[in-house]
């Protein structure tokens, strides 16, 4: 199926779907489609923990349960399906260029390096930090590489790291939002988890400057930008808003158990703080709070509904029936988590959708584009690799 094609089918089958995935069970105490499905609500209510918790980590399965109450839903599985790229056996270079890396890291850097090919042409590493994929391209390669960087410190520790490896890489402190003079025509461009505005940029850049290859794994498409997306390809007919764009990397793989039960626990107080506040302002509405930092959550609840009382200026005289709130935080935790599975069924299918965008977009602009996975889900869920080549 072409770029084009499978984008076409997508944007279709998303915007069908829209009721399932855009509400928010964190905002709403029932989406709508509670009460037009009322038995795939009833099934998701009543999960136990350990199938609420796998579940809202597996994508397919999350689908492959929603598809038995909407089976159409079911045809989203294939086209949000990627292929692992043909991966390079990479030369054994020691630990020569990996200091400092922690493991997960390394080994997202190396499975990006092998999932890439060299043109022959000198690197251009965008948003590069360290630059430790670029170190790795020089050694591999063995080509120049310039990473362009923001942050002078990194910069500089970035440069000593390539000294003591030995490898022609230089480093730029520039903001890459405002530089206008790379990518170059020719060069191979690199980004490895730009976020959001930051990739978009490099695809707008290296296409109108001819660079010769692109190789760009996104992170964060809600980063930057407007509060609606602005597709760079025409004809989509779907439009997100940010918090949809968000919904599409919400997924992890890192959480340790500890970290759970403070996610947990983080979300059942806020959702008692909010039951808080719809009691004592008569409002039943919901109403955005501002970030909520890890210092709020560290002592008790009496605490935290204290303090948010303060930040956020209302009424406080519910305060008597704490550990009601309480309670009942922890209930809509309990919901929240299980409805929010259905929404979760459609973060792979968000997060391919706008890769596509972007890959029609070069399509467009003369290039010949690859979409696959550099890398396995449990390295990075952020795994999709776009592979542009100047026709």
């Amino acid at each position: 199926m072409k770029l084009c094609e499978r984008q076409a089918a997508l944007d279709s089958l998303l915007l069908a779907f829209r009721e399932f995935w855009h509400p928010q069970p964190f905002r709403e105490i029932r989406p709508d489609w509670c009460v037009k499905f009322e038995a795939l609500s009833a099934t998701l209510l009543n999960l136990d923990d350990a199938t609420a918790t796998r579940l809202n980590d597996q994508g397919d399965a999350a689908l492959g349960l929603f598809a038995k109450h909407v089976p159409a839903v079911a045809d989203l599985l294939a086209l949000a399906e990627l292929p692992l790229r043909q991966m390079s056996p990479l030369a054994d270079h020691g630990s020569r260029w990996a200091w400092e890396i922690p493991g997960r890291k390394r080994a997202q850097i190396e499975a990006f390096a092998a999932a890439t090919r060299s043109t022959g042409q000198p690197v251009l590493d965008w948003c590069g930090g360290k630059g430790h994929l670029g170190r790795l391209l020089a050694h591999e390669w063995r080509i120049p590489v310039e990473t362009l960087e923001i942050d002078p410190a990194l910069c500089a520790a970035g440069a000593a790291l390539a000294a003591k490896g030995g490898v022609d890489h230089e480093f730029r402190a520039t903001d890459v939002m405002t530089v206008d003079d790379r990518p170059l025509a020719g060069q191979h461009a690199v980004a490895l988890h730009a976020c959001g505005d930051l990739h978009r940029q490099l695809l707008r850049r290296g296409s109108a400057a001819g660079a010769r290859r692109l190789d760009v794994a996104p992170c964060c498409y809600h980063r930057g930008g407007a509060e609606v997306y602005c597709a760079m390809s025409p004809g989509l007919a779907l439009q997100l808003s940010r918090d949809d764009m968000r919904l599409a990397v919400t997924e992890t793989v890192t959480a340790s158990a500890r970290e759970g039960r403070q996610r947990d626990r983080g979300m059942a107080w806020k959702l008692g703080w909010d039951a808080y506040r719809r009691a004592v302002t008569n409002d039943e509405g919901y109403r955005n709070f501002k970030p909520v930092s890890e210092a709020l959550l560290r002592g008790s609840f009496a605490d935290f509904l204290a303090a948010m009382v303060r930040r956020e200026r209302v009424p406080g005289g519910g305060a008597a029936n704490v550990a009601e709130f309480e309670v009942e935080g922890w209930r809509r935790q309990r919901e929240v988590f299980r409805l929010s599975i259905v929404r979760h069924a459609f973060r792979r299918a968000l997060e391919v959708w706008l890769v596509l965008d972007l890959a029609v977009y070069l399509e467009a602009q003369g290039y010949a584009v690859e979409l696959g996975r550099f890398c396995e889900r449990y390295l990075s869920p952020r795994n999709l690799l776009i592979s542009a080549v100047r026709a």
